[in-house]
């Protein structure tokens, strides 16, 4: 656990060699930097509010057996995931701004982020490096969660990373679909993100495992976990399921919801840019 502490925190904080030739650049930094602490203490005083119910849930049979796992789950749901994450869950996390937000947030909660370099010409080995530490992690036999149709979408739209990472580890894929009872839905935002409100039930609903296969192509591979997760949503959280596949939602401005939503191809850099600015949860 020390190593894993230490990797987290390396990634997550190694200073940046790019130099800084303006003031602008610098109270950005600052800005971003209390911002990203803001939101982890008030994600983590909402933690304290929220009741988290999982069904269906299956990783109690892999940890007996010392096997690692993959969260597997939607963009729109990293928030009530992260409230209920898992310790010591591997967390790849872009190295945009928005990954610098969510970082102090993942650490809170004891999740480890892993992040590759952020100098620009070495972009490439940067993201190569995160992905060969996110693999070292599952094979010891521990968690790690990808929000898998990210960073930009389109919704539901499965990308290969996590294929790629199962069939690398050998490690089940498990889909995970959050459903808060009383939320606020940014409808307009790409993903529909969903953010609990204080005092909601968060019901976290599992799909079966999803092994890899020898000799599977990995397209086929992302498909099946893709169309297990549309079902999953679709069956506990219909409204919402409606519009995966869509860049854009079909309403604007904000949306809350008070009863549950029920009642109503080297993969090297691709997969770390497929890779969310959240990474990691559940």
């Amino acid at each position: 656990m020390k190593d894993d502490l230490y990797l987290g925190r390396r990634f997550a904080y190694e200073p940046s060699t790019v130099p800084i030739h303006h003031d602008r650049t610098s109270r950005s930094q600052v800005l971003i930097r209390v911002a990203s602490i803001l939101i982890a203490m008030a994600v983590s005083c909402l933690r304290f509010t929220v009741k988290i119910r999982y069904h269906d849930d299956p990783r109690e049979t892999f940890r007996k057996n010392g096997r690692g796992y993959l969260f597997s789950f939607l963009h729109a749901h990293q928030l009530g995931l992260i409230l209920g994450s898992e310790k010591g869950t591997g967390a790849m996390v872009s190295r945009s701004k928005d990954g610098e937000l969510i970082v102090p947030l993942l650490l809170a909660s004891g999740c480890i982020p892993v992040r590759g370099s952020k100098r620009s010409h070495l972009k490439e080995r940067g993201g190569r490096e995160a992905i060969h530490t996110l693999t070292e992690h599952v094979q010891r036999g521990k968690p790690a969660a990808i929000a898998v149709d990210g960073p930009r979408g389109p919704r539901g739209k499965v990308h290969k990373g996590i294929a790629s990472l199962s069939q690398q580890t050998g490690a089940p894929v498990l889909n995970l679909v959050a459903v808060s009872r009383r939320k606020i839905t940014l409808s307009r935002a790409w993903d529909r993100m969903q953010i609990p409100l204080p005092f909601t039930v968060i019901d976290g609903y599992f799909a079966e495992p999803i092994h890899p296969i020898d000799g599977e192509r990995l397209e086929t591979y992302r498909q099946r976990i893709e169309a297990s997760l549309h079902a999953l949503e679709t069956m506990h959280d219909p409204f919402e399921a409606s519009y995966n596949g869509h860049v854009e939602s079909k309403s604007e401005g904000i949306v809350t919801a008070t009863q549950p939503t029920q009642d109503f191809d080297s993969v090297g850099d691709d997969f770390e840019q497929q890779m969310p600015e959240v990474r990691a949860a559940a």
